[in-house]
């Protein structure tokens, strides 16, 4: 299937959502494949809602991309969401304001605090999800559908862009000058919160600069985890 093909089937499946479980929403965090997306609700003028979660630790270059987003589609609102002030306090005093590097359980109560919290008032409301997650990105993403059950927000979920290769992700981006991050031109591939993000090498995975320290079957902040 070329790109054209799954560009179709992209927006079939955006077209479905909007009609058959409407309120439903999309998350951007401003990935590129978000911002195909992005592109895709507001060149169509698909009425799905998009939202993002400023975690309070983003990279400077993701709130530039913010604004830029906010410039490009003026008919397109990102609503933001921001996690609760007191359980971040509560955190940071207890635990320590870098405490994620110190294990695993510590890293994902930074991670719930900061991105699951927020969520769930993000998608309180509505009958379904959308997300940019594509199924070459990690070992943890190979066995997802374009259509879930998220049992943990009882809901559906689709990943439209599940079978997209990287290539064809940055085809889109520069055939239809989409604004990016500038941190994919350093060699960030995914970019998630800036304590947690660093470049990769040549040849790593693409998931290899998130939460680098862990083992890659446990690199999932809890957003996408199965329940």
């Amino acid at each position: 299937m070329d790109l054209e093909q799954k560009l179709a089937e992209t927006l079939a499946v955006l077209r479905r959502v909007e009609a058959e479980f409407s309120p439903a929403v999309f998350a951007n965090s401003f990935g590129a494949e978000d911002m195909v997306i992005t592109d895709l609700i507001a060149k169509h003028g698909l009425k799905i809602e998009v939202f993002s979660l400023d975690t309070g630790r983003l990279p400077a270059e993701t709130y530039d991309l913010m604004a830029k987003v906010r410039e490009s589609y003026p008919t397109t609102q990102v609503v933001t969401f921001f996690p609760n002030a007191a359980s971040v306090e509560r955190y940071v005093n207890q635990s320590g304001i870098n405490a994620f590097y110190e294990s695993v359980e510590l890293r994902k109560e930074c991670c719930r605090i900061r991105k699951l919290e927020p969520l769930a008032r993000a998608l309180a409301g509505k009958k379904a999800w959308i997300t940019g997650l594509r199924r070459e990105q990690s070992p943890t993403r190979t066995d997802m559908a374009h259509q879930e059950w998220d049992d943990g927000n009882a809901m559906a979920k689709f990943n439209p862009l599940l079978e997209w290769t990287e290539k064809e992700v940055w085809a889109y981006i520069k055939g239809n000058q989409v604004p990016y991050n500038k941190l994919h031109d350093q060699f960030y591939p995914s970019i998630g919160c800036a304590p947690c993000t660093r470049s990769v090498s040549l040849g790593e995975d693409v998931r290899s600069g998130r939460w680098w320290w862990e083992n890659p079957e446990f690199k999932e902040c809890g957003l996408h985890a199965k329940h």
